[in-house]
């Protein structure tokens, strides 16, 4: 059956692959999406690679433009060391392209599917933690569903659904190819994390604290408190947050809404809790952050104002919701589709995230 909710489908992935540590201790990322949808529309990319630094997009490539092209301006310091770099990436995002298209058509038929709209995805990255520990993955997604991923401890592939055997077996017996990935995903993808880190370093590397508000009401019926902790403005996106009742953690009641992006690349982060204003003494707001001399601790205020205060900050956070969604999506159906798993095979300086792309290449036209 053709993948009608293809947009949605992409919407959801995006969530999950954008998806670094929200909490703890800051990371970087470097993450690659490429998606080939059977059936563009209305201006829609038939082919697309975006590449991510930290959750932020920093290359991009589509069959529209048919070019690779920086989409941050220290990305521009890549072409000046290396002249030919965007034309050479440009090639290999082209043949790819093709390859895509194929692995398509072979998947369609493997799958016993009418012609109609159907996508494909490849993702990989790779993660650098604070404290050096290091992570890694690659995978193949088909119709909104993982497909295959690799295992770099057993240089192995895992098939989740019955068509991917005709896969796994091909890419099982690429031992030589497999050690590739695995030496990619743990030294060429990190090496090239912590070069990117240095040419963005005023952005990527900055800290931003958060700006930290606790509002609240009292519920008419029964008398209840809701308390709102906002928590925005703030940069790297790794936040611990969470309430505290007599100095210890405190999750009952508690409601926590979604980490999301400012358009000025910091973040926003919001979460609630219920209480009983008898008790509204023992409750804090506890806020940890890189941006942070030290951590916050919030005590809540009494309610000063009825429902319509706590209302339109509800209703404030459903609106920034509902804009992120609406950002995500379109960005996703016109030219963002998941494709995070191309460029991260080099295995030189020049030849930067697609240096030895063409192995990757050969896994994804092994399906």
């Amino acid at each position: 059956m053709a993948l009608r909710s293809a947009p949605l489908w992409l919407l959801v992935l995006l969530a999950v692959a954008l998806q670094d540590s929200c909490f703890g201790a800051s990371s970087h990322s470097m993450k690659y999406f490429y998606t080939s949808i059977s059936e563009p529309s209305q201006g829609q990319p038939q082919f697309v690679i975006v590449g991510y630094m930290d959750g932020q997009v920093f290359v991009h490539y589509d069959s529209n433009s048919q070019k690779l092209q920086p989409r941050v301006s220290w990305m521009e310091k890549v072409g000046k060391e290396d002249p030919q770099y965007w034309v050479r990436q440009t090639q290999i995002s082209r043949g790819t392209e093709e390859m895509f298209r194929e692995s398509l058509e072979i998947l369609r038929n493997r799958y016993n599917q009418s012609e109609g709209l159907h996508i494909i995805q490849w993702m990989y990255g790779c993660e650098l933690q604070a404290n050096r520990s290091k992570g890694g993955y690659l995978k193949y997604g088909y119709e909104g569903r993982t497909f295959i991923t690799f295992d770099k401890e057993t240089l192995t592939w895992e098939a989740p659904v019955p068509q991917a055997q005709i896969t796994k077996r091909k890419l099982d017996a690429l031992s030589g190819q497999n050690y590739h990935f695995k030496s990619y995903l743990e030294e060429t993808c990190i090496e090239w994390l912590e070069k990117y880190l240095s040419y963005g370093n005023e952005t990527l590397l900055r800290t931003e604290p958060p700006g930290v508000t606790v509002r609240g009401k009292t519920e008419v019926e029964d008398g209840m408190e809701t308390h709102i902790c906002r928590l925005d403005g703030f940069y790297p996106r790794e936040i611990d947050a969470f309430w505290t009742r007599d100095g210890e953690v405190w999750e009952e009641e508690t409601f926590h809404g979604a980490l999301a992006p400012n358009a000025d690349e910091t973040y926003h982060y919001w979460l609630s809790i219920q209480i009983d204003p008898k008790e509204r003494g023992r409750y804090r707001c506890h806020v940890e952050h890189d941006g942070l001399q030290k951590p916050l601790d919030l005590a809540l205020e009494e309610p000063t104002s009825s429902k319509s205060n706590l209302g339109l900050i509800i209703i404030g956070c459903i609106v920034a919701a509902l804009v992120l969604v609406g950002v995500i999506a379109g960005i996703l159906v016109f030219f963002k589709r998941r494709q995070d798993g191309y460029k991260a095979t080099p295995t030189s300086d020049k030849g930067s995230n697609s240096s030895g792309q063409g192995k990757l290449e050969a896994a994804a036209a092994a399906a």
